[in-house]
């Protein structure tokens, strides 16, 4: 199965895995964190932790935006969903994004994903 349904995307979270936007367990609960990755991957390369992250202002790498930190699981989730436009049937687990990129580029790089 490659999309968790939230029960099993909050699991994931419990269990201080991390589900790509990204949301990720900290102390204080969930951080929801913004990448923004040069698209430079291809068939034979299609790890989002290996895309180099696009330069902030101040010449630094970019390693994610924090947007928020939030109590609970379900939380991230929906804000996520509400403020990233991220598709509640689309989470996944870390390891299993790199799936979904790799389809992405085979589809051509299309400018929206099918909701």
């Amino acid at each position: 199965m490659r999309y968790l349904v939230e029960s099993l995307a909050l699991g994931a979270l419990r269990r201080g895995r991390s589900v790509w936007v990204e949301i990720r367990p900290v102390p204080e609960g969930f951080v929801v964190v913004l990448h923004e990755d040069e698209d430079i991957g291809g068939e034979d390369f299609c790890d989002l932790h290996g895309l180099p992250g696009v330069e902030r202002e101040d010449g630094e790498q970019n390693f994610g935006r924090e947007i928020c930190v939030v109590g609970e699981g379900a939380e991230a989730l929906h804000l996520a969903e509400q403020e990233l436009g991220a598709h509640p049937d689309r989470w996944c687990n870390q390891g299993v994004a790199g799936g979904d990129y790799l389809d992405y580029m085979r589809a051509g790089r299309p400018d929206a994903t099918p909701r």
